[in-house]
């Protein structure tokens, strides 16, 4: 099939004609992204692919109104990048063995799959800190705020680095972030669906379709500072997943600067 091409106008008109649909059977079950995955196929388009010509900087977003899974905004690796610091300070000093070590992964498979935000600590003592002073996101580590359930996890952790800051710190550069989400979110097409599951099967029915419309910078450092944006690691000994930042659902239109919501 070939691909159509949009104009922003008559992608939108394309978007109220599937939300008139009503419910629509899930186009790809068992995947995750499926509620994209399938908005994806109405629209005859692949991978987030938008064919809108000279409007290359448009993404299509779309999420779950049930349920409280997060939107991934951007994939984007800590400086210094050439350190690769997620799979060599991280995951080597700081991870735990796998869950599925020994089953479905070598026994020695260690795991560091994290969510932190700037807020509060997690139960492993790690957090996100903003240095205005140098314009970097920061990840951080507290001895002090580890739960003492992790008590074996933290001796080991002494003993391989010791209990001391994370040394070298990875951070994200303000710059780097600001033209991350340049390239990845200048302008969002934003659908929201409902989902209900009959006989096994998973229904979708796209309820709120928004048109965001330049990105706001000044926005983005504020929602990491209150854990409206959140940093999530996932990296085992044989494969690092990457390092990302997430939202939950709805906060999307807060980051920019203009608005408009098709019923």
């Amino acid at each position: 099939m070939d691909t159509p091409i949009y104009t922003k106008e008559k992608l939108i008109q394309k978007l109220l004609e599937i939300k008139q649909m009503g419910w629509i059977e899930g186009g790809r079950p068992g995947n995750d992204g499926s509620v994209g995955n399938t908005l994806e196929d109405l629209l005859g388009i692949k991978e987030n692919n938008l064919p809108i010509p000279n409007a290359a900087e448009w993404e299509l977003k779309c999420q779950r109104i049930q349920g409280s899974s997060r939107t991934t905004g951007f994939h984007i690796e800590p400086s210094p990048r050439a350190l690769h610091l997620v799979p060599n300070l991280l995951l080597k000093n700081y991870g735990w063995p796998h869950k599925e070590a020994g089953i479905k992964y070598p026994a020695d498979e260690m795991s560091f799959r994290m969510t932190m935000n700037a807020v509060n600590r997690t139960d492993r003592g790690f957090g996100i800190v903003i240095n205005d002073a140098e314009r970097k996101v920061e990840v951080s580590f507290d001895a002090k705020s580890v739960h003492p359930r992790h008590k074996e996890w933290l001796d080991s952790v002494e003993k391989r680095i010791g209990l001391e800051e994370l040394n070298p710190q990875p951070y994200w550069g303000f710059d780097d972030l600001f033209h991350k989400v340049g390239n990845k979110l200048h302008n969002c097409f934003y659908i929201l669906a409902d989902c209900k599951q009959e006989n096994g099967i998973e229904y979708f029915r796209y309820s709120k379709i928004c048109k965001l419309s330049q990105f706001d910078e000044s926005k983005l450092i504020d929602a990491i500072r209150k854990g409206i944006l959140i940093a999530e690691f996932d990296a085992r000994t044989g494969h690092n997943h990457g390092a990302k930042f997430r939202f939950n659902k709805g906060n999307l239109p807060e980051f920019y600067k203009f608005v408009e919501i098709f019923e």
